[in-house]
């Protein structure tokens, strides 16, 4: 029954990513790559000078990562939590910033795997926090901050199961 389950959660985990633009899934794997040290970004990503310097810059800003995952502080105190949201919120505004990520799901998907699921609690607040800075143009930032649904900011708990789906480069078959 348990394998069913998770078989479950995993397919709908598929589902969601399959639901994200291309461009997002393309980032989204990027950043995967970028902040878990899968592969190497630059062979895998760039396609020319441009977005050889956005990965070199996604390189720089994901070095907080490894802090980030040892400091999620806990969502009932108040303890930690300025040195770990402004970094959270850094981040996080790097990656709005590159437009490429459209919505909050695409945000939380990404972030859930970079982080872990403990890191849930303090998404929604990161992810308006960094839609709404100045440095996001207007129009991009009232679409980002009307994609985080009622529910979704409102969130009364979150679950602690890890996400089991990380998508990867998948090279295409030579015709």
């Amino acid at each position: 029954m348990g394998n069913t389950g998770t078989a479950s959660l995993t397919i709908a985990e598929l589902r969601e990513f399959a639901g994200f633009s291309a461009a997002e899934q393309r980032y989204i794997k990027r950043s995967l790559d970028i902040g878990l040290g899968r592969q190497d970004a630059f062979k895998l990503w760039a396609r020319d000078a441009s977005e050889n310097a956005s990965i070199r810059s996604q390189y720089v800003a994901y070095q907080e990562l490894k802090s980030l995952r040892g400091s999620i502080p806990a969502e009932t105190g108040f303890d930690a939590l300025e040195a770990f949201m402004g970094k959270l919120v850094r981040v996080a505004a790097f990656d709005i910033a590159q437009d490429r990520l459209t919505c909050f799901s695409a945000f939380r998907f990404l972030y859930e795997r970079l982080l872990g699921a403990e890191v849930r609690p303090f998404l929604p607040s990161a992810f308006c926090a960094a839609s709404a800075l100045p440095q996001i143009r207007p129009d991009r930032r009232k679409h980002l901050l009307q994609s985080i649904s009622e529910a979704a900011a409102t969130a009364p708990g979150w679950s602690a199961r890890e996400p089991s789906f990380y998508p990867e480069w998948v090279e295409k078959e030579a015709a």
